[in-house]
């Protein structure tokens, strides 16, 4: 589908920032024609509905399909449904939290509707003489209905009912099925409560009916069915002691059982006797219902006999299996009882419930609030209207475009606040949610990321933060180190870097990387020679210890001869070596004293742009490359153009540590360490590098060499 862009009779302004033009929103005007700005031009065609520093409940109205996301297609719809409301837009673009109810077009239906809402708002409010209305107005719901029964929600409460019965079966409702709240704020139930309740009722009354005179025996049917169980298995170990003369002497338990319980409590007692028998067992024996039982089982017995057994005193298996045959009924038909919520209340109160007019009378309550329900999304137009009012044109300003992040006069919506770490400041801060995911795509940002887990102090709130460093070095800036993290709302987080893209942070970085360089690899390979050295060192007086401790004293060594030719070879190998290093110093010597004075500066700036020039160009063109799109992208925006992010405007993001202006700096420090006299061993080498050139260019070296 090829989308045209629209044709504009607003005349736009744009501003240059970020290396692209930008829309200029500043009117009421701008903001109500924004749907004839061509999208190719907006900065953002979409970003996420949370996680940002903006109104929770503007997002949430915004979010028309509630999918998470807000886009250009919902904003232009928020703005079209201001144009069918106000009769401009001054007002949408002045900081403020009300609306003029002069400003609102009542010669449009929308406007009307609204208009003749925010009266009635007023009025339920006390404030009938009211010429605006103020957002915490639309939002204090429990005002508004509090004078009124229905408020075309759908949710009836129990003050709604017109007796107290009626109040007793909603009451009923919320106590099983649950409860909701209205506009107000009360507790109430809605048709789909209603609607489930009764079913429940019906289909729980419909069971008692099918039990017949068993549902009159019911109480007698759960008596038995209490010791069901129990008996089955009295009668068991009966049989079992008649079969075998060993189980006749294992089925009763032994004194061991009862030992222990007579220095129990009743309750243990009772507890430990509960899984036993419910009677002594020998064959063919009847089960005693008086006298001889479990007295654990006393509760159950006793109202078995009552209800099951006639209150005879005992019973035989036969007579057993006859009453469970003739109960067999009962338990078919418990086992066909619903599984409902209802059961709680009652077989009285159901049966009274399902015999009234209630539902009907429930039913027309929630019809006759619904019949309010346009005058109650009118309410809800009217918070609309004032919550777009107090928030859109914020969110514009960083949508359509970036204005409130690059004039840095305030902070953009998706900045969460400034971390403070290794005497910086970074502003340039997004709290993500994986920090491995957002890093993937968000490296091509060409900006040095930092990525830390904050956690509040004395809480258990945690989360993550990506904090982009684009001023100074990163020298010290490596996992585990620990900074503070100030949110939006001033709240202060211990953060700890766990994770860094490393990019060019500055040109000044760049300039003494190759110095830094060197001087890590300098002080490297001495760190390897020294611990060689040492390393030898302590092999060989290892070695003597252990000859002088064990070892025999070896015979004297015969007197070697002086070896001329040999000592002359040495020389000359060290005499080639000094000189080729003297003549490479000459030769640099010389040239640079050849030079005019004016010609010094020039050599020494050469070798300087000769050791730092390719770092430093290598530095410029990737930080002329820094990109905020893929950082923004990586937490669910579209950004819509390359948003640059150069070097001067960079630098403010970071701030550096600096002295404060005026303040006073004393430079003696006691504990300073002393000063090496590297000027004085400077000229030392010159001299002997002058000296060696001297000797090799005179000849002395040449006996050396034969």
């Amino acid at each position: 589908m090829t989308v045209t862009a629209p044709v504009s009779s607003h005349v736009w302004k744009f501003f240059r920032a970020g290396g692209f033009d930008q829309v200029r929103i500043e009117t009421g005007s701008d903001l109500l024609a924004l749907d004839q700005l061509d999208q190719k031009l907006w900065v953002a065609l979409a970003c996420p509905a949370k996680d940002i520093e903006f109104d929770p409940r503007a997002l949430e109205l915004l979010d028309a399909d509630k999918d998470g996301r807000i886009r250009a297609a919902e904003i232009l719809d928020a703005v079209r449904w201001l144009r069918s409301v106000l009769k401009n837009g001054d007002e949408l673009v002045v900081p403020g939290t009300s609306v003029s109810l002069d400003s609102i077009d009542d010669s449009q239906a929308e406007g009307a509707r609204v208009l003749a809402s925010a009266r009635q708002i007023l009025a339920n409010l006390g404030k009938g003489n009211a010429a605006s209305i103020d957002l915490e107005d639309t939002r204090d719901t429990g005002r508004i209905f509090a004078q009124t029964r229905f408020n075309g929600d759908g949710v009836v409460t129990a003050d709604a009912a017109e007796d107290e019965a009626l109040a007793s079966v909603i009451t009923d409702i919320m106590a099983t099925m649950g409860e909701e709240a209205d506009r107000s704020g009360k507790p109430g139930i809605s048709q789909e409560k209603i609607d489930g309740f009764f079913a429940q009722i019906e289909a729980y009354g419909d069971w008692l009916g099918q039990g017949g005179e068993v549902a009159v025996s019911a109480e007698a049917g759960a008596a038995l069915e209490a010791l069901r169980d129990k008996i089955d298995g009295f009668f068991l170990r009966c049989r079992m002691a008649f079969y075998s003369d060993v189980a006749a002497q294992n089925v009763n338990p032994g004194a061991e059982t009862f030992l222990p319980l007579t220095g129990a409590s009743t309750a243990e007692a009772l507890d430990a006797l509960r899984p036993l028998p419910l009677a002594s067992v020998y064959p063919q024996a009847d089960l005693p219902l008086l006298r001889g039982v479990n007295p654990a089982w006393d509760k159950e017995m006793e109202a078995f006999r009552r209800l099951v057994a006639n209150d005879r005193l005992s019973l035989s298996e036969t007579e057993w299996l006859d009453l469970k045959a003739r109960f067999a009924a009962h338990a078919d038909w418990q086992a066909k009882k619903p599984q409902t919520q209802i059961e709680s209340l009652g077989v009285e109160r159901i049966r009274a419930i399902r015999f009234s007019d209630a539902k009907a009378r429930l039913d027309a309550l929630v019809a006759e609030d619904k019949a309010l329900e346009a005058q109650a999304d009118a309410i809800d137009a009217v918070e609309k209207l004032v919550v777009l009012r107090t928030h859109l044109f914020h969110l514009v300003n960083n949508f359509v475009s970036f204005r409130e992040f690059y004039a840095r006069q305030g902070r953009a919506v998706f900045q969460a606040g400034t971390l403070y770490l290794d005497g910086r400041s970074a502003d340039l801060c997004l709290t993500v949610t994986d920090a491995a995911k957002h890093a993937a795509l968000a490296t091509l940002s060409r900006i040095y990321l930092v990525y830390c887990d904050c956690v509040r102090r004395g809480s258990d709130e945690k989360m993550i933060v990506m904090a982009g460093f684009t001023s100074g070095d990163s020298d010290q800036l490596m996992v585990g180190r620990n900074g503070v993290f100030y949110d939006r709302q001033g709240r202060d987080w211990d953060a700890t870097i766990v994770k860094i893209v490393e990019h060019p942070i500055s040109m000044r970085q760049a300039f003494w990387s190759p110095y830094k360089q060197l001087g890590r690899f300098v002080g490297a390979q001495v760190e390897k020679m020294a611990a060689a050295k040492a390393k030898a060192v302590e092999t060989d007086l290892q070695a003597k210890a252990a000859g002088k401790i064990v070892a025999p004293a070896p015979a004297a060594a015969p007197k070697e001869n002086f070896d001329a030719g040999k000592f002359a070879g040495i020389f000359a190998a060290l005499g080639l070596a000094v000189g080729a290093i003297g003549t490479a110093i000459a030769s640099v010597v010389t040239g640079f004293l050849s030079l005019t004075w004016w010609q010094m500066p020039l050599a020494m700036a050469g070798l300087v742009l000769v050791v730092s020039g390719p770092s430093m160009i290598i530095a410029y063109m990737k930080l002329r490359q820094r990109n905020l799109a893929p950082i923004l992208d990586a937490t669910g925006w579209a950004v819509n153009a390359r948003a640059s992010i150069n070097i001067p405007f960079g630098g403010s993001l970071t701030a550096v540590a600096q002295l404060p202006a005026g303040a006073e700096r004393s430079l003696a420090d006691p504990f300073a360490e002393k000063k090496a006299p590297v000027g004085s061993w400077l000229v030392l080498a010159a001299l002997i590098a002058i000296g060696a050139v001297a000797a090799w260019r005179f000849g002395l070296f040449n006996h050396f060499l034969g």
